[in-house]
């Protein structure tokens, strides 16, 4: 629920299988819809890839879906900006985000949205959508104002998290500097019925809390916490797993930050990754990503002290996608694997391409990786990269 910022020294931090020969990848361009702005968050088995991307002279940004390589805009729920911004693994055709509608936010609150929009782009409240047959509806909330969709799975089922009424004494508040975040927010399951939504219990002592993903065999992982700002930081006090109707704090006794702490995907298996908070750095601009498995419980991908990463996907195979901040100070994706390690996906671009990888998001089952790309005049791209053995 954050965007990496700080520098960090990658590889003098002995990034693990950084010397190992990189796996090649074919790399291309996905068209966007005009503007400077394009960004992956999504692809799945089917390789329908899922994101953002603007207009020409235009800052707002639309939910974008890529079929056959080509964008297509799905629109938004009245307000000026939609987005897609967590893997969706549907395969029957429903794409899944938030968007802002026409309605102005009536208690002044940011919102989750906030942290994936311009700063100027706030003051419309914000729902969850789902997108099928060609048209983008909302879904419903708890009572409150707003709420957000990330992950579904196949069996009509989609995470997100909504605002009930109750005004929660754990939230930020209004005042410089803060969100204005006022009400209560629990994770939820929509689906599968159109209109849909089951609350999941929190731990103990916690007030809030928010689902990010889901499988099919109904396994979901979120956050459960304080309100806060509705945008991670202490309301990720505990990354969680809920199954069979209980909460699971997966990384007690393992994640020692009381904040950040944040699943972002969960494969076939049930295997969790995402990104755990610093213990010395309450801002969220240091993070590590971490892997979660039944059998070998929580561990960080790269387990350097000062290492500054983050873990966005992982298929059914186990590797991992994600991104961390290099040594030259930017943002670089990767693919993790147990054989491999840490692979930077600059170092596997075919030769003639040049931009550079700046985030990896997501990873299906076929090893395909999309993320943002930027080029030598700082326009965003979303790519895709075919591993070179599977390219025609």
């Amino acid at each position: 629920m954050r965007h990496l910022t700080l520098v960090f020294c990658a590889a003098a931090c002995g990034i693990p299988g950084a010397a190992a020969a990189a796996t090649p990848y074919w790399f291309a361009e996905l068209p966007g819809l005009g503007g400077t702005r394009t960004q992956a968050y999504s692809i799945n088995d089917e390789g329908i890839v899922a994101g953002y991307s603007t207009y020409a002279g235009s800052g707002d940004r639309h939910a974008t879906a890529w079929f056959f390589g080509q964008p297509h805009d799905l629109g938004t729920l009245g307000g000026p900006n939609s987005d897609v911004v967590w893997p969706v693994k549907n395969l029957g055709g429903r794409i899944v985000g938030f968007s802002q509608t026409a309605t102005p936010e009536p208690l002044g609150e940011n919102w989750s949205c906030a942290a994936f929009l311009a700063a100027d782009a706030t003051g419309y409240t914000c729902r969850g959508f789902v997108w099928e047959d060609g048209r983008m509806r909302a879904l419903p909330t708890l009572g409150g104002n707003n709420g957000f969709a990330a992950g579904a799975n196949d069996r009509g089922q989609i995470a997100g998290w909504a605002e009930t009424a109750v005004r929660d004494s754990t939230c930020e508040g209004a005042g410089p500097g803060k969100s204005g975040q006022v009400l209560q927010f629990l994770p939820v399951v929509y689906g599968p019925g159109a209109d849909a939504i089951h609350a999941l219990p929190l731990l103990p002592g916690d007030s809030s809390g928010a689902a990010t993903a889901l499988n099919d065999r109904g396994q979901v992982v979120g956050i459960s916490g304080d309100c806060d700002q509705a945008v991670g930081r202490n309301s990720a006090r505990h990354a969680v797993l809920w199954e069979r109707g209980q909460a699971i704090d997966i990384g007690a006794g393992v994640l020692t930050a009381p904040y950040w702490n944040t699943p972002n995907a969960i494969n076939a298996h049930g295997d969790v990754v995402g990104f755990a908070g610093d213990p010395g750095d309450p801002t969220g601009n240091v993070t590590h990503a971490f892997l979660w498995t039944k059998q070998g419980g929580m561990r960080l991908l790269n387990p350097a002290p000062d290492d500054n990463s983050t873990a966005t996907g992982i298929n059914v195979f186990g590797q991992v996608s994600g991104y961390y901040v290099a040594s030259d100070g930017a943002l670089h994706g990767f693919v993790w694997s147990a054989a491999d390690g840490m692979q930077d996906l600059n170092d596997t671009r075919q030769p003639g391409f040049g931009d550079t990888i700046t985030l990896a998001t997501d990873i299906n089952d076929f090893g395909v990786v999309t993320g943002r790309a930027t080029d030598a005049n700082g326009v965003r791209h979303a790519y895709v990269a075919v591993p070179a053995m599977r390219r025609p």
